[in-house]
């Protein structure tokens, strides 16, 4: 063997001893496979509600009567190497935590009991909350519904219409309010009618998708080919999928002396009508 093999042997040794040994960065990949938050698989939440019993829930369904304590359980599974600490936090006042604070082993979960509490009185319908998990850079939040048995009742109601600007920059805003117990998923129609009539037939764009209990949104729509010369009446229609409806309407005018203007044409037209009848009266008498 030549003096330059010897020399070459151990650098051939080393570089076969790194491709064989394990890529680093798929052990890092193994390493960041994230951490999953969500209720128990199989779980019953409080009431019984067959929602509950659902494999794979991503949130919790609880129903109960005012005055009553509800049960369920959060999982936080941990598929990496290394202990996992995460928080736990419930949003409002109702929902009461195990724990605030959770270690987790590595490749295995924490099952954390957490209670609702609703209080004597609430009206009955549905209401919304959370539990936030946040640890290891990461922050999940699990939604929550709560459905307090009773009576639902539906009720919506449109307010504040007004149309403002001229020409393409018209628009037309409106406030929308569930004033109900059940959350809602109303549809809304605008119309606006002339003095020579319909000018706008369409459904309104940005309504959220579900409306809770007590809350209202703002809303406007755009109305790019509103008419310069006109009088007129905008209403705004919305419709709850059982049949609930409220409706509220505002009058436009581009023109603010175009009123007057008109009503004072029609008031000479009239006059005038009423003397030509006169005369004629008169010279056939």
């Amino acid at each position: 063997m030549t003096s330059r093999t010897r020399a070459a042997a151990p650098l051939l040794a080393a570089a076969l001893a790194v491709l064989a040994a394990p890529p680093v960065r798929a052990a890092a990949a193994a390493d960041a496979v994230p951490w999953t938050a969500a209720p128990v698989p199989g779980a019953k939440g409080g009431g019984g509600g067959g929602h509950g019993a659902q494999e794979g829930r991503s949130s919790f369904y609880l129903e109960g009567a005012p005055g009553t304590v509800l049960e369920d359980k959060l999982s936080v599974r941990n598929p990496g190497d290394r202990r996992l600490s995460v928080e736990l936090r419930g949003t409002g006042p109702w929902i009461s935590l195990a724990a605030r604070r959770v270690d987790v082993p590595p490749r295995t979960r924490a099952d954390v009991p957490l209670t609702v509490t609703v209080p004597a009185g609430t009206p009955p319908g549905d209401h919304s909350a959370a539990v936030a998990v946040s640890g290891g850079g990461r922050w999940v939040r699990v939604p929550m519904a709560v459905r307090v048995g009773g009576p639902a009742l539906s009720a919506l109601s449109v307010e504040h219409v007004r149309v403002s600007g001229t020409g393409r920059g018209a628009v037309i805003r409106y406030a929308l309010v569930n004033r109900g117990n059940t959350a809602l998923a109303p549809r809304l129609t605008i119309r606006a009618e002339g003095l020579f009539g319909e000018l706008l037939s369409r459904p309104a764009t940005g309504v959220p998708a579900r409306l809770p209990p007590g809350e209202s949104v703002r809303l406007e729509e755009r109305w790019p080919d509103a008419p310069r010369l006109d009088r007129v009446a905008v209403r705004v229609t919305a419709t709850a999928p059982d049949g609930t409806r409220a409706a509220a309407s505002a009058s436009y005018a581009p023109l603010p002396w175009l009123g007057p203007a008109l009503a004072g044409l029609g008031a000479l037209a009239a006059l005038g009508a009423a003397r030509w009848l006169l005369r004629r009266r008169r010279s056939r008498s």
